[in-house]
């Protein structure tokens, strides 16, 4: 066996539970502020939209070149 496929496999099977948080976004929400919390819940909010647009008009450019080399 490869030793990729090994390693993919082992990754599959032995899934731990981690916290994948940086250290600043946990301490301002653990500190009990809730106004901070929703800003940083926003903040990532924000940054995670911007992919889906810019994956979205991909999409959208490659659908009307198809569609245009269809027609012709």
């Amino acid at each position: 066996m490869d030793k990729k496929k090994l390693f993919l496999l082992i990754c599959c099977f032995f899934q731990y539970k981690i916290f994948a948080q940086c250290a600043m976004c946990k301490a301002v929400v653990e500190g009990g502020n809730e106004t901070m919390a929703e800003g940083v819940n926003n903040g990532i909010t924000y940054l995670m939209v911007f992919p889906y647009i810019l994956v979205g008009i991909l999409f959208y450019f490659i659908y009307r070149h198809r569609k245009n080399k269809n027609n012709n």
